[in-house]
């Protein structure tokens, strides 16, 4: 099925003829397969006679020697998958499998791909990009601090570097253009965050998805911004250098080093939002993040931090 998928990617019209004779197969199993395709891996394949088969569009797959030689600093191993559950999830089994870290997860699709708080991550094939970094830590909780929202300056800066000139950043670890979302970042921590520990980084970014009815968000993607089409190992590659290049400052400096850049980017500073934890809201203007990430709001003149896992930002209907 996917070397049939390759055979197409290129969004060009190709003969049953053609491809029956590339597959060793005969044309009815060639149109078998095209069914398969489309029902298995949600791609839409164009039919018509006297010219053949192309795909609704071209698809760029995933290719471990293109991204590595698009990113030649890094010496990151990188393992892709056609279909899996969550490329965290893999990850996590890499790690409790002593696969050496750092190391890159991908995948085409997520069959249960999710985000914070449980949400579902709609992952179509070979559209978007799904992606996790695995990493061992070392030196305590300082390297650990504001680390999600780091990942979203590295994501953002990637964004920018591809033409999406109006992307922002929302507390703690989505990165919108205007109230559309694009991309998100999710991490899960392994062993001990006071001593030695690992940390999965993932990183779901909408690339070349134009439609889906799946997505109970407002949302938007590289090519709906761009109105081009992205090669997603280079994508890959941007994202892998620039998400190394700030781990590096902040091993260093910690995340402090970063938080003027932050709040530059957060596109609710100073607005009026409500903060709900579980039922329970709390209402307040965004002053700012301190220095290990947390959100800092004015509730009723008065400077309170918040931080955690299951705290939703959203703005007030006021406003």
């Amino acid at each position: 099925m996917l070397t049939l998928l390759k055979l197409l990617k290129d969004g060009k019209f190709h003969s049953g003829q053609d491809l029956g004779a590339a597959l060793g197969v005969s044309r009815s199993a060639v149109w078998k397969q095209l069914q398969q395709m489309e029902s298995a891996l949600g791609v839409e394949v164009h039919k018509v006679r006297g010219r053949g088969y192309r795909l609704a569009q071209p698809i760029s797959l995933l290719n471990e020697a293109e991204i590595q030689a698009a990113a030649p600093s890094l010496d990151w191993p990188v393992q892709i998958f056609d279909s899996i559950d969550s490329t965290n999830v893999a990850a996590i089994r890499s790690i409790n499998l002593r696969v050496p870290v750092p190391l890159i997860v991908l995948a085409e699709r997520q069959t249960a791909g999710r985000g914070r708080r449980g949400r579902k991550w709609v992952s179509p094939f070979g559209e978007n990009i799904y992606y996790s970094l695995a990493l061992r830590i070392e030196g305590g909780m300082r390297q650990l601090e504001g680390l999600s929202l780091l990942v979203g300056l590295a994501v953002l800066k990637t964004l920018k570097e591809v033409g999406v000139s109006a992307v922002g950043l929302k507390w703690p670890n989505d990165v919108l253009v205007g109230r559309r979302k694009i991309a998100g970042v999710l991490l899960e921590l392994l062993g001990d965050p006071a001593d030695v520990c690992h940390v999965v980084i993932g990183v779901g970014l909408n690339v070349n998805m134009r439609a889906s009815d799946e997505v109970d968000q407002e949302w938007t993607s590289v090519y709906i911004e761009t109105g081009i089409p992205s090669n997603r190992n280079e994508l890959v590659a941007r994202l892998s250098t620039n998400i190394a290049a700030y781990l590096a400052v902040h091993q260093d400096q910690g995340f402090g080093a970063f938080r003027e850049e932050w709040e530059k980017n957060h596109l609710w500073q100073g607005r009026a939002v409500s903060l709900f934890t579980g039922l329970e809201a709390t209402e307040g203007v965004v002053l700012g993040i301190d220095s290990q990430g947390a959100l800092l709001l004015d509730v009723g003149g008065v400077q309170k931090s918040f931080s955690g896992g299951e705290l939703s930002l959203r703005l007030r209907d006021d406003t």
